[in-house]
């Protein structure tokens, strides 16, 4: 009884966090049409999890769909070996980096700036949670306006089979977690978080000059 009410809560949550982000006011993309950005440079993203494989796991998942929004993107892992060669050898110090020199060195229209609040597995009562939040900054080179800000937060369960009662569940939730600590499902989680976070109409970029079906 008490488990069943407790799958009832979480439905009832997870419905209520769907009508959350289809009732989202849409963003003001006033700034983002007048600059018109054709090229970003991604930066690698600040990790403030305990988990230190979030930064460049969640930097793998960005281009592709940056890219389909119709953006060139630089390529990130030459960008991060750039910044590294000139003595800049973590995220947090390529962020403070100014906009000018980077404008100067690569030229780019314009930075997107990524902190990762939240990333990987951990233990949750009767279950395996993994989850990524993380927040993106779109800032133009020229003027140094910010022309978009977004936000994602994805979390994944492990499965739920109540036909072995209590004993089951924690089961599934112990070899769950056990496998998450050797295996970074996180990064799963990133490709569906940076997809949501980039690709949402009416949250995400705008389309780019590459993409051939028209702005909005």
């Amino acid at each position: 009884m008490i488990f069943s009410k407790l799958q009832k809560k979480t439905i009832l949550l997870g419905t209520l966090a769907l009508t959350m982000i289809g009732c989202a006011t849409p963003k003001n993309y006033e700034k983002f049409r007048a600059a018109n950005p054709r090229s970003i440079l991604v930066l690698p993203p600040k990790n403030q999890s305990t988990d230190i494989r979030g930064t460049y796991s969640f930097l793998s998942t960005v281009t592709m769909p940056i890219a389909e929004k119709g953006f060139y993107v630089f390529p990130v892992a030459i960008v991060d070996q750039m910044m590294k060669d000139n003595g800049l050898p973590s995220a947090n110090e390529m962020h403070e980096i100014s906009l000018k020199k980077i404008k100067e060195i690569l030229n780019p229209d314009a930075v997107l700036y990524i902190n990762l609040k939240e990333y990987g597995s951990k233990f949750v009562i009767i279950e395996s949670q993994t989850t990524v939040v993380a927040t993106g900054t779109l800032v133009a080179t020229n003027s140094g306006e910010v022309l978009w800000e977004g936000t994602v937060r994805q979390v994944v369960s492990s499965s739920s089979n109540n036909s072995g009662g209590l004993a089951g569940m924690l089961v599934n939730a112990v070899v769950s977690q056990a496998i998450n600590s050797t295996v970074d499902h996180a990064h799963n989680v990133s490709m569906t978080a940076s997809q949501e976070l980039f690709m949402t109409d009416g949250q995400g970029l705008l389309n780019g000059p590459y993409k051939p079906t028209e702005k909005k």
